[in-house]
C-alpha cells in the first residue's frame, strides 16, 4: 500500500505543531503577519536545506510544483519570493534556534537516543569536544560580517556531545570572535572531559577548569615553557612516546595555572609526526588520553557533513537575520538526517542517504520502509483514466480518429 504522505511530510511530523505554535507565541514571531505563517516559512527553509535549493526562486518554484502535496505539509499555498525574503529578514532567528533545541531534547529522550558512542571508553565521564568553523562570506554582499580587511565571515562555535555526536551548545558569532573568548563563557559539569585543539590554549581557562573539576585534553603550544616534575612509564607496544607530570613556568603562566598538568607525547603514524597532548587529568592511562584526543576528530566530521550535505556555504538572503535562520534550519535538518541514519538498516553513509532523500522528498513511501530498502519499487495505484482504458480494451476496440 502506498503511504498517504510523502517522505517530506513524514519528516515534518517530527515537529509537533502545538509545540511550534507555542514557540511562535513566545517570540511574537507572527506579530502583524498577514497570512504568511511561521510554519510555512519553516517548511520552506527545511525544503531549502534538504533539497539544497540555491535561491529563493528554487525554493518557491520547488514547492509550487508539488501540486496538492503541500496540504500534507500543513501549507495551503507555496510562498512567493518577496514574502519569504521579507520573513527571513524580519522574523526572529531565535525562534528556529529554540525549535532546534526543543527537537534535540526530544530526539535524545527517545528510546535509544539518536546514536551511540562509537568508541567504547571505560570511563563514565561526559565526553565533549569543542571547536569552531569559519563560514566565509563576500564582504560586499555581507558588509556586517567583518572578518578581515577584504573578507567577511561568520563563525559557528559548537560543543559536541560524544554520546550521539550532536551539539550540546552552538553559537553563531562574527568571524573575528576568538574561540577561547567563547569558551570562557561556558559552564561544564564537574567531571566532564573537553577535547579541543590548540586554538583554545588559555592558561587562565585551564586554571579555572581545574579548580572546578573540569578536565581538558588539548595540544600543547610549541613555545610553552615548563619543568618536569615526574616521568612516568609508558605502555608497551603502543604509540605513547612519553608521559610526564609538568608545571608551567612561562611568564605569568604559573600564576594563571598553578596546578600540575600532564604532558603525553604520542606518535602519529599516519602523518609521521609527534603530537604533544596537554591535560589536567592525572589518573587516566596515557593511551586513554590519546584516544580521547583522537575522538575529537568527530567534531571535524560533523562540520564536514554539515557543509557538504546542507546549505551553509551559500545563502538565500544577505541580512544577518536571514543568515542565522538558514544556519539554524541547517542544524535542524542535520538532526533529522542523523536520526534517519540512526534508524536505517540499509548500511549507507550519511551523505548517500542525504542525496537519495533529496531526490525522493515527495515520494509516497513509508519512511521506515524507505530507509531500510530505498531502491524497492512501491506498488502503483491505477488512476481512473487507466481503469477506463483497461475496460475499453476488454470490451471493444477503441477507434482513434485522426484529423
Amino acid at each position: 500500500m502506498v503511504k498517504a504522505m510523502s517522505l517530506f511530510s513524514q519528516l515534518l511530523k517530527e515537529f509537533p505543531r502545538d509545540e511550534f505554535e507555542m514557540l511562535v507565541k513566545e517570540h511574537e514571531a507572527e506579530r502583524n503577519a498577514k497570512g504568511f505563517t511561521c510554519w510555512t516559512q519553516f517548511v520552506a527553509m527545511i525544503f531549502c536545506q534538504l533539497a539544497k535549493a540555491d535561491s529563493l526562486r528554487e525554493i518557491c518554484n520547488g514547492l509550487s510544483c508539488c501540486l496538492g502535496k503541500l496540504v500534507h505539509l500543513g501549507v495551503s499555498v507555496a510562498p512567493n519570493k518577496s514574502t519569504l525574503s521579507y520573513a527571513n529578514m524580519h522574523r526572529p532567528a531565535s525562534l528556529f534556534e529554540d525549535v532546534f533545541w526543543k527537537a534535540m531534547n526530544r530526539f535524545r529522550a527517545k528510546e535509544g537516543g539518536i546514536g551511540t558512542r562509537k568508541t567504547k571508553f571505560r570511563f563514565r565521564n561526559k565526553l565533549l569536544s569543542m571547536d569552531a568553523t569559519v563560514i566565509s562570506l563576500c564582504l560586499s554582499l555581507y558588509p556586517w560580517a567583518t572578518f578581515r580587511k577584504r573578507k567577511g565571515a561568520v563563525k559557528a562555535h559548537v560543543v559536541l556531545d560524544h554520546d550521539d555526536y550532536m551539539p550540546s551548545y552552538a553559537l553563531i558569532t562574527e568571524g573575528g570572535r576568538h574561540e577561547a573568548t567563547v569558551a570562557k563563557t561556558l559552564q561544564f559539569n564537574p567531571g566532564s572531559i573537553v577535547a579541543m585543539d590548540r586554538g583554545y590554549n588559555d592558561y587562565t581557562l585551564f586554571g579555572r577548569w581545574t579548580e572546578r573539576g573540569v578536565f581538558f585534553v588539548t595540544r600543547k603550544k610549541d613555545n610553552a615553557l615548563y619543568e618536569v616534575i615526574e616521568a612516568r612509564g609508558v605502555p608497551l607496544n603502543r604509540n605513547i612516546l612519553s608521559d610526564r607530570i609538568i608545571r608551567l613556568t612561562g611568564v605569568k603562566a604559573e600564576e594563571k595555572c598553578p596546578h600540575l598538568l600532564r604532558l603525553v607525547v604520542v606518535w602519529d603514524a599516519v602523518n609521521a609526526c609527534e603530537i604533544a597532548l596537554l591535560t589536567n587529568h592525572l589518573d587516566f592511562g596515557a593511551s586513554t588520553i590519546a584516544a580521547i584526543y583522537k575522538d575529537r576528530w568527530e567534531i571535524e566530521l560533523f562540520f564536514k557533513a554539515l557543509k557538504q550535505n546542507l546549505k551553509v556555504k551559500t545563502f538565500v538572503g544577505t541580512s544577518e537575520n536571514a543568515l542565522l535562520i538558514q544556519i539554524w534550519t541547517a542544524l535542524i535538518s542535520m538532526l533529522l538526517l542523523k536520526w534517519l541514519h540512526h534508524l536505517s538498516k540499509a548500511g549507507w553513509s550519511l551523505s548517500n542517504m542525504a542525496s537519495m532523500l533529496r531526490m525522493n522528498l515527495f515520494t509516497y513511501r513509508d519512511l521506515l520502509d524507505w530507509l531500510d530498502d530505498p531502491f524497492k519499487i512501491p506498488p502503483i495505484l491505477p488512476s481512473a483514466q487507466q481503469l477506463s482504458l483497461a475496460f475499453a480494451q476488454i470490451g471493444q476496440p477503441t477507434v482513434i480518429q485522426r484529423g
